[in-house]
């Protein structure tokens, strides 16, 4: 299967604009056995299928990831 290097996660924020992390994938697999991928400071850790679906992963005690709105592959 092919994945998408990096991604566009888009999660709603309370001001005026969505907030955009943009993860990149790792050599690493998820529970699912999807690449996981995550942003450049590794706080953003998730898990994307092919279909573009979802998972997101704590990359610390007490961490609870919200969902995005919007998941955006940015290269094939």
């Amino acid at each position: 299967m092919e994945y998408a290097e990096s991604y566009e996660l888009v999660f709603p924020a309370s001001g005026t604009e969505d907030d955009v992390v943009v993860v990149r994938r790792t050599e690493r697999a998820g529970a699912g056995g999807y690449p996981v991928y995550e942003d450049d400071t590794g706080i953003v850790r998730a898990e994307i299928s092919e279909r573009g679906e979802v998972r997101m992963l704590a990359s610390g005690a007490h961490q609870a990831p919200g969902l995005p709105v919007t998941v955006r592959p940015l290269e094939r």
